[in-house]
């Protein structure tokens, strides 16, 4: 495509002269010997080059510069004159003019002149452009840094699960115990924001109420850090991509189980301990005794099949999360199925190693005696076995069969197997 010049000055004889020395040159050349119609034509079409003489009855030329700098900003500015300066020359150039050309001047002088600024000005938009990239690398775009699904399943299966497989048993302690505490967080909000609401507002409102305040505990454990027994359950697919071993796998699922245990009743105490319990007359405490209760009454069965549903989702809430590059969109992933499975009725084992015992103990040291609760049943015992160890053989069949070995089947299963 040829290039394209315009060229502004009130003398007809530079106009023909400069008309046929860049025609010769392969330029496709407009003349006028009116700024404002120069200015016209600039904002109309874009332009190579423009050259723009300095001194124009109608309008000053540093003026037309200027104007041409916002009007015309792809093209590459020419100052022409007869008066030649620096400090003429230095203006020019502040104004938006690339460079300066002094008449007389031979037709080498003005062609080596209007190719210096084209280069340029081409120049300044490549350092530009690169600068704008530059920015845009700081500001990833979600839709284009977000993982798929076969990703997330190559990084589960070869960089995450074989990280936790491989790591410290210290570290994943403590933060395992970090990952149940914030699970109880989670727990406390739930119930603190959900015990006194009105009747009228239905349980349905109720339950998505209490699942939304849940959500804060994984987005703790997926964000600020830490080893949850159930999300663990993904490691699943390290194992069976031969990454890892079953003997690492179920130490390590060993450690984290029993610090998010620790974490959950270091949660427990600052409960019990903060009197926050005491709330609307011990309301607060009278609710997570019923909750406690209601936990324990559960048929084996039942809890099972409500503890797999559980952990299919909040699985996929990490999976989910895997996916996201930006802090925001971890939230939004975290955030729907966790208040999904809350708001459904689904059991969490690590989620009950706080609400449970907070029940138990709330009963026990300060005699929270709710209504139509019998107490008799709220014991350490029911706990264990009426709960906690369906509740964790259902997360498990939930975690690892229908997140972590369906994904590994749907995209990493070698052909033949």
């Amino acid at each position: 495509m040829a290039q394209t010049m315009l060229i502004i000055d009130d003398d007809p004889a530079v106009l023909a002269s400069c008309q046929r020395i860049f025609t010769e040159e392969g330029f496709q050349v407009t003349t006028t010997t009116n700024p404002l119609e120069g200015l016209e034509l600039a904002a109309a079409k874009p332009y190579t080059v423009i050259l723009c003489d300095w001194q124009m009855p109608e309008l000053d030329g540093l003026d037309v510069v200027a104007r041409l700098e916002n009007e015309a900003p792809e093209s590459a500015v020419v100052m022409i004159s007869g008066f030649p300066s620096v400090d003429r020359a230095t203006e020019a150039m502040k104004r938006g003019a690339m460079d300066y050309q002094a008449k007389p001047f031979t037709p080498e002088e003005i062609a080596s002149t209007v190719h210096k600024a084209i280069a340029n000005k081409l120049g300044r938009e490549k350092k530009a452009l690169g600068r704008f990239e530059s920015i845009l690398k700081e500001f990833p775009t979600q839709m284009l840094d977000d993982k798929g699904p076969k990703n997330i399943a190559e990084t589960v299966a070869h960089t995450v699960g074989v990280a936790k497989a491989t790591s410290a048993w210290k570290s994943l302690f403590v933060l395992g115990m970090m990952a149940g505490a914030y699970i109880g967080f989670g727990g406390l909000l739930a119930t603190t924001v959900s015990f006194d609401m009105n009747p009228s507002m239905g349980i349905g409102l109720k339950k998505l109420v209490t699942g939304s305040a849940f959500s804060l505990g994984l987005m703790l454990v997926v964000i600020a850090g830490g080893e949850l027994f159930t999300g663990n359950n993904l490691m699943v697919s390290s194992v069976m991509s031969g990454k890892v071993t079953w003997r690492k796998v179920l130490a390590k699922w060993g450690i984290v189980y029993l610090a998010n245990f620790a974490g959950s009743i270091l949660l427990v105490m600052l409960f019990l301990f903060s009197g926050l319990w005491k709330t609307g007359g011990s309301a607060l405490g009278a609710a997570a005794v019923n909750t406690a209760a209601a936990k324990v009454s559960l048929d084996f069965g039942e809890a099972i099949v409500r503890a797999i549903g559980c952990n299919w989702l909040v699985c996929l809430a990490v999976w989910m999360a895997l996916s996201a590059r930006q802090t925001i969109g971890k939230i939004f992933a975290i955030f729907f199925p966790i208040m999904g499975f809350v708001a459904i009725g689904f059991e969490h084992c690590i989620a009950n190693m706080y609400f449970i015992p907070a029940g138990i103990l709330l009963s026990d040291w300060y005699g929270i005696a709710p209504k139509g609760v019998d107490l008799n049943t709220l014991t350490w015992a029911a706990f264990v076995f009426k709960n906690l160890i369906p509740v964790t053989i259902g997360n498990v069949i939930g975690g690892v069969v229908f997140v972590g070995l369906g994904y590994w089947g749907a995209y990493l299963r070698p052909a033949g197997r």
